[in-house]
């Protein structure tokens, strides 16, 4: 089976939107954790008021990225049932790729050059 084939790629584009979506919400949430420790262990009256800053800036990339996945979804933070079957169709999902053949046995690129790896142009080597 030819996986590059868009026949056998259905539902792939929503699938890798709803994975960059994901990381991007854990990225943030990580972020901001990040962010409210840094800003306990500023002693700066400046870099704390920035660091504050930053911290409702990643609050509200947070919440705009939730609500994108809510909206689309991609993620049922308060119904757990649905959150649970979505979370075991992206492992089942994993699981499939993982099976897949995705690339040939042979990866030599013997034959692609036009010339072999150790022959050198003509003129002075650098």
């Amino acid at each position: 089976m030819d996986y590059v084939d868009p026949a056998n790629s259905l539902n792939m584009p929503e699938m890798a939107d709803m994975t960059f979506a994901m990381d991007f919400l854990m990225r943030a949430k990580e972020g901001v954790r990040n962010m409210a420790v840094t800003l306990t262990e500023t002693v700066s009256p400046d870099a704390r008021a920035l660091l504050r800053t930053q911290l409702f800036q990643g609050i509200a990339l947070h919440q705009e990225i939730t609500d994108l996945m809510v909206r689309k979804k991609w993620f049922h933070p308060y119904e757990l049932q649905e959150q649970y079957q979505l979370d075991l169709l992206s492992a089942e999902n994993t699981v499939e790729i993982s099976k897949m053949k995705l690339f040939p046995d042979d990866t030599s690129r013997k034959g692609m050059f036009d010339r072999t790896p150790d022959e050198h142009r003509g003129g002075t080597e650098a």
